[in-house]
């Protein structure tokens, strides 16, 4: 392929680290371990999925990610689309949005109103709050859901970490500025602890972003900056080592983040069309409270036990003033009560983790449009339906057990009931008020294997085949929105569920100087729901609905790999290539055809040196991104003209340099030359360009 690099190492993310003050070729490995894949803590080697972790070090400090969207644009078969710079959805596996499955401390952040394709809810999420993220491709759906169909990713948000006999306490600031988008990004953490039974963490940051700098020839990309506070508290208590009660709360306020690419300050990028909107922006803000209670090393046939309720809030809020300058103003507030209980029990049988989980959904959604003569019409629901509640009520059972000394088998199953009730719904024929009443349930199962491929336990081959059943939501349902470009989506109240099967199979390999992994995947798609035109013009817009589409696929291979070839010095890399396909209906006749699966991740590929001081207080990292050209589209692509240029996204390489000096174990500053070329990219699917050259700098002081 022309002008295309191919670089093979590992994920990025996965380090191994070299002991303090090494000067020789021998090179300490430390265990990762994780709890997102099977519920239980274990060494990220030792589970038989594909995984990758990030931890605070590599988020904060390294790579110095603006948000958690962001924070996945180095990972393997992750595609990080932005329709603005306030938004992002990563595409995991070649699903987004409500088909994969995002995790705040085990409580779910998808609701009944996430959309199809790329949505904004992650951005909800302060990136700076977080210790760890875990992110497990492919279905979970016995453990958290059957509508993890792309994947799970999980955020384990910070804690106070030091407990002892005494009251103590510390803090930390932290900044960082960049210089493509003139942000200014600061944070204030504090923690205490009194004795080993009562510890506090209180964080809080400030987010300043201004207009988003491409490469050139595009340059400033006007209406893409914006603002964000965020706080977030933890306490816990604890009964003993074991034994612990936490509390915690967290607040995210974003405002005036823009949709640029729908308004007439969009720029043409390799053809692309320019939006009509005067003015097309969002403000989002979320609430999550929970008490949870753990506790381990129990007696009796319970080892270990977890319990969660919560209290999650959502609300978003659209300016829009078209062309003509009338103006439309809505909301959608979701408040969400959560409660879920896992219990891990070993038996002679195997290590049975089972528990279930319930969520409810109140939804209240309105608009207001205000003509230019100052006529206000109240619609009958804003972008869903008005008046409505949404219930998911699940239980499951997972067994992992030992078949041989050297294989493992994980076996699963998950029952999910889903209610969904709305009393204020535009119906789509008369115009009038509507309602509906509908449920629907089912039995999914999974099964994973993992074999131990030689004495040494240096290779390991897994396996594994996961069903995925995704009931329809208040979006699918009720949606009365816009779409994609030129696109209004309206209500489809007679939709069936989505069924999914995956299947998954790799090899890994851990030695002392190198990791290496393989993975290839392929997920049968069944009456997924897709938009159809209508063939209707709606306030200007073509009218598209949903229905349930027909057969589809999509597969691809990762692979991944470090060398650890010099005490100082490491090499890393992967690549990704995927593609999938789908019924779709293109016009608005019944006959479906197939085609390309939107937004599929094209060849990619990373490839990365690493180096890092003897002493370990500097490191440094050169990193390349190669993308390849997309251009198999599927129509709705070809139709979403504002976003993905004619013929597709355009390939790119971008190459990025990056280093720190940890003066000393208080404080650390890290520098990164990003896009060194000036490359005018952008992200398939998004609807503005990456950053230009852009110099990011941070810097944290512990006390």
């Amino acid at each position: 392929m022309k002008g295309f690099w191919i670089g093979f190492a590992s994920s990025a993310v996965v380090w191994t680290m070299t002991a303090v003050g090494q000067t020789n070729e021998t090179v300490q490995r430390l265990p990762t371990i994780v709890v997102t894949p099977t519920g239980t803590e274990q060494d990220m080697f030792d589970v038989p999925f594909t995984l990758t972790t990030l931890t605070t070090d590599r988020l904060a400090e390294e790579q110095m990610v603006r948000t958690v969207p962001e924070a996945l644009k180095e990972t393997p078969a992750v595609l990080v689309q932005k329709t603005g710079h306030g938004q992002g959805s990563p595409f995991i596996r070649g699903f987004t949005g409500f088909r994969t499955v995002f995790l705040i401390d085990g409580i779910r952040l998808n609701n009944s109103t996430f959309r199809e394709g790329p949505n904004q809810y992650w951005n909800t999420v302060d990136a700076q709050s977080i210790a760890r993220l875990e992110v497990l491709k492919g279905p979970a759906s016995v453990l958290y859901g059957s509508d993890a169909i792309g994947g799970t990713v999980q955020a384990l948000t910070k804690r106070r970490e030091e407990f002892g006999t005494a009251r103590d306490w510390d803090g930390a600031v932290s900044y960082r500025y960049a210089t493509a988008e003139d942000s200014h990004t600061g944070r204030a953490e504090f923690g205490a602890n009194s004795g080993d039974h009562i510890g506090l963490f209180v964080g809080g940051t400030a987010k300043d972003y201004g207009d988003l700098r491409a490469g050139d020839p595009t340059g400033v990309q006007r209406k893409t900056g914006y603002n964000e506070w965020d706080g977030d508290a933890k306490m816990e208590y604890r009964f003993d080592d074991d034994r612990k009660l936490v509390a915690a709360f967290q607040h995210v306020d974003q405002n005036d983040a823009w949709r640029t690419h729908r308004t007439i300050y969009a720029k043409s990028f390799h053809g692309s069309a320019i939006g009509t909107d005067l003015v097309h922006t969002f403000d989002q803000a979320r609430d999550l409270a929970y008490l949870q209670y753990h506790a381990q090393k129990m007696d009796g046939p319970i080892e270990s036990l977890k319990l969660s309720a919560s209290y999650h809030y959502q609300g978003e809020d659209m300016t829009r003033v078209r062309s003509n300058g009338v103006r439309d103003e809505s909301d959608v507030q979701v408040h969400t009560g959560g409660f879920w209980a896992q219990f891990i029990s070993p038996t002679p049988v195997g290590t049975l983790t089972f528990g279930a989980e319930y969520y409810r959904d109140w939804v209240q959604s309105g608009q207001i449009s205000t003509a230019t003569n100052g006529t206000v019409t109240k619609a009958i629901q804003g972008p869903v339906a008005d008046d409505a509640a949404y219930d998911s009520i699940a239980v499951y059972l997972q067994d992992q057990l030992p078949v041989t000394s050297r294989a493992e088998l994980i076996l699963g199953s998950r029952y999910t009931y889903s209610h969904a009730d709305a009393n204020r719904v535009r119906d789509p024929v008369t115009a009038g008020v509507t309602s509906l009443d509908e449920d629907w349930h089912s039995v999914v199962g999974s099964g994973r294997v993992q074999v131990r491929l030689d004495e040494d336990d240096h290779w390991r081959w897994f396996a594994g085949v996961s069903q995925g059943f995704r009931a329809p939501n208040l979006s699918d349902l009720t949606r009365l929105d816009i779409a994609r470009s030129g696109e209004i989506e309206t209500a489809a109240p007679d939709l069936d569920p989505e069924t999914f099967i995956a299947l998954e199979t790799g090899i890994k390999a851990q030695f002392d100087k190198i990791t290496t992994e393989l993975a290839y995947f392929y997920t049968f798609i069944d009456d997924m729901i897709v938009r159809q035109p209508t063939g209707n013009i709606v306030n200007g817009a073509n009218e598209v609905t949903k229905r349930n589409g027909g057969d589809g696929f999509v597969h691809g291979v990762e692979a991944s790999a470090r060398w650890q070839f010099h005490s100082q010095l490491a090499a890393f890399g992967w690549i990704t290539w995927m593609e999938g396909e789908a019924d779709g209906y293109p016009t608005s006749a019944p006959a479906s055809r197939e085609e390309y699966l939107s937004r599929v991740m094209p060849l990619t590929s990373e490839l990365g040196l690493r180096w890092d001081a003897p002493s370990r207080k500097f490191w440094a990292e050169f990193v390349t991104l190669l993308s390849d050209k997309q251009d198999k589209l599927s129509s709705g692509d070809k139709g979403d003209t504002q976003r993905i240029p004619p013929g597709g996204t355009p390939g790119y390489g971008v190459l990025t340099v990056r280093g720190g000096w940890r003066i000393n174990q208080n404080f650390s500053l890290s520098a990164a030359l990003e896009n060194i070329a000036d490359k005018d990219y952008r992200i398939h699917g998004s609807g503005l360009n990456e950053p230009g050259r852009n110099l990011v700098v941070a810097g944290i002081a512990r006390f």
